[in-house]
């Protein structure tokens, strides 16, 4: 029966405590409440930063209870409804109790605890005030249990009545003290080590790792806050948080990296699986760029994300963003197969919509600090790490660079505030590091800082992409030359930095290297990378220089992750644009993998790519390629089905292949020569 109370997911300082049926059997009722007082008397053993002393009151005077109720349950007593509904009413008291004990002991809550340390000496008061009126009412005349037990029990209820459970002195001091650190922090004054440290030894936060669960323990709350609409706190929220990434970052000389390296790895790994999401364009909002989560049809035609062209229209445009054409109305219109065929889309990426959402709604409200307590810490911190990356000791520089690490990974502002105290070059200087672990640290830091327009600005115009490169082919770890490779991807966005990369002596064979010898994320990195840079045609020759068709033929043959195939295709297909890139394809003897992959596979994005490249294949020569299709039985079928269930430009390219190999069969069959498709090349747009 007690199982259902110690749920995780249960917010803190809220009691979502049950009332026992009516009609629970007094066995069952009496057992559930052994078993609750027991757990709360457990408590007794676990830390507690504040509240002990009403933790200490409240846990003897359940001890005493559980006594109580363990005589009764020995002694085998009938109990009449009245005694019932008094326990009853103590077991839901119990379970509140036992979630107050909880959140009082929890790892990471202490700062938050102490700020609420009124509320919940509060919640004491009321709770043992509760268990005081159950006793009142409990017939102890009617349980023959021992006098001396009976004597304990009035006892309890006599003191339950006149507790004074209150907010202690010390912690109401340390609480003010804490308060006080925000009110500077806002004032844009920066305090002193020395009144900071007091409030973290009083709550015994005495490491790197007590203080990143503080951090944590926040952000996880102001995400409740903001999923559930409350806003009320979330400025205070993020203020705290603020100034812990402060304390983090300023107190504490050394981390523990040890334990962080497995959630190190995770957010290397999701970084990693970004990269392999090749969207096609047909999914982005023109005005936003994003995945389009709702996307609506406005009276010209043309597809928006709702929230975005919602944001256009309030501005007060009249126009639509992308024709500029005056718009008969404002009605926003559904376009639900687009959704569908978003939402197909990510099903078979392995992208959760919802999760993009939240990820996407998450990052874009740090774009701005939470609070001016926040921005200000944020700021005193960023200068601190720069400081520290120049002039700081070699496991200080680590530090600093891990820190950076955690602060940008999904916070705009976080990375703005980093790039403007100018931590870029110290970091570029780093990644230069024989030590493996802050090679690591700088590199995923600069990885981080790479998302930011400025930051992508301040890497290349300082001549970082010497140094990444030099990382890319010859890192200390493999994980470092993984990270350095999704690094680039994010320079490749720019458009201008393309061609620059791409001249880069060396890029591309590091790159392949890393398809050769890295792992399924190092390989992920490496495949988009080079399409991001294969967007600039001119980079076409170097890619195929490189020896890259024969590898990705064999990632496609041979590969069991389905997004690596799909990316691999993805870059034969911008290689299949350009006269180059077919003759390579074709010499690499691609025509029978792309067919097998094209009937076999069950991705969508992979057979629009498959579509693709064998329509470049046939405008760019066709006499060798359009008469081995065309005696292909089954490629009709599967072209037909990504006509049917592919995106618009999937659907459009398939459609231009299939009516090609049509011309052929009818020039054939009619015995005339000439071309197939003499004016296809003109009418087909390719990716």
């Amino acid at each position: 029966m007690i199982q259902r109370f110690n749920r995780n997911d249960r917010r803190i300082l809220s009691f979502p405590a049950v009332h026992p049926c009516e009609s629970v059997s007094p066995v069952t009722l009496l057992r559930s409440l052994i078993n609750l007082s027991t757990n709360i008397c457990n408590y007794q053993t676990k830390f507690y930063a504040t509240q002990r002393r009403n933790v200490r009151e409240t846990i003897r005077q359940i001890g005493v209870l559980n006594m109580f109720l363990e005589e009764i349950r020995e002694r085998n007593l009938v109990l009449s409804d009245s005694i019932i509904l008094c326990l009853s009413d103590l077991h839901m008291t119990f379970q509140k109790i036992l979630f107050l004990m909880e959140d009082c002991s929890r790892e990471g809550a202490r700062v938050w605890i102490l700020i609420k340390s009124q509320f919940v000496s509060t919640q004491f008061r009321v709770l043992i005030r509760a268990v005081a009126t159950a006793l009142d009412v409990l017939p102890l005349h009617l349980i023959q249990v021992g006098i001396e037990v009976n004597e304990l029990v009035e006892l309890v209820a006599k003191q339950a009545r006149k507790a004074k459970l209150e907010l202690d002195k010390d912690d109401e001091f340390a609480r003010k003290r804490l308060l006080s650190i925000v009110d500077l922090f806002e004032k844009g004054i920066e305090p002193e080590l020395g009144y900071i440290k007091w409030v973290l030894d009083y709550l015994e936060i005495k490491t790197w790792s007590d203080c990143n669960k503080e951090i944590k323990f926040l952000e996880e709350e102001i995400g409740f806050q903001c999923l559930d609409c409350e806003d009320r706190e979330i400025p205070f929220l993020c203020s705290l948080a603020g100034i812990m990434n402060y304390f983090r970052g300023v107190i504490y000389d050394t981390f523990d990296y040890r334990n962080n390296k497995k959630d190190d790895q995770m957010n290397v790994k999701c970084n990693m699986e970004t990269l392999a999401c090749l969207n096609p364009e047909d999914f982005r909002c023109p005005i936003s760029l994003e995945l389009m989560t709702d996307p609506v049809t406005v009276s010209t035609g043309h597809t928006y994300d709702r929230s975005s062209i919602q944001k256009w229209l309030k501005a007060g445009n009249n126009s639509c963003p992308k024709t500029g054409e005056r718009l008969q109305n404002t009605e926003l219109v559904p376009n639900t197969i687009l959704r569908k065929l978003i939402q197909h889309f990510c099903a078979d990426n392995g992208i959760s919509l919802a999760k993009f959402i939240k990820q996407s709604r998450d990052i874009r409200q740090t774009i701005v600090p939470g609070s001016l307590a926040y921005k200000e810490a944020m700021k005193f911190l960023s200068k601190f790490l720069a400081r520290r990356l120049v002039f700081g000791s070699g496991e200080e520089r680590n530090k600093a660079a891990y820190e950076i690490r955690l602060l940008a990974k999904s916070n705009i502002f976080n990375r703005s505030c980093l790039i403007e105290a100018g931590t870029i070059l110290p970091l570029l200087n780093i990644s230069s590091s024989i030590d493996k672990s802050t090679q690591e640290n700088a590199m995923a830091a600069l990885l981080k800082l790479s998302k930011h327009s400025s930051g992508q600005r301040g890497i290349v115009e300082i001549g970082g992409l010497a140094t990444i490169l030099a990382v890319l082919k010859r890192g200390q770890s493999l994980e470092a030359r993984q990270i350095a490779a999704a690094t680039l991807f994010y320079l490749s966005s720019v458009k201008g930095y393309r061609k620059l990369i791409g001249e880069t002596p060396g890029a591309f064979p590091a790159l392949v290297d890393l398809i050769k010898d890295g792992t399924t994320c190092g390989k992920k990195n490496a495949i988009v990378t080079i399409f991001g840079l294969a967007l600039y045609h001119g980079n076409h020759q170097r890619v195929l220089s490189a020896g890259t068709v024969p590898l990705l033929l064999d990632i496609i043959a041979s590969s069991d992750k389905a997004d690596v195939v799909a990316d691999s295709l993805a870059v034969l297909s911008t290689l299949a644009e350009s006269i180059d890139g077919t003759f390579a394809i074709l010499q690499a003897s691609a025509l029978p993998v792309i067919l097998r992959m094209l009937q076999s596979s069950a991705s969508r994005a992979a057979n629009e790519y498959c579509a693709s490249i064998l329509l470049s294949l046939c405008i760019n020569v066709g006499d060798e390629v359009i008469p081995v299709l065309a005696k292909d039985p089954s490629l009709m079928r599967s072209l037909y089905s990504v006509i049917s269930d592919g995106t618009s430009n999937g659907s459009k390219k398939a459609c231009s292949l299939v009516r090609i190999l049509h011309k052929f069969n009818e020039t054939s069959s009619s015995g005339l020569s000439g071309p197939a498709f003499p004016h296809e090349q003109s009418s087909v747009h390719v990716w």
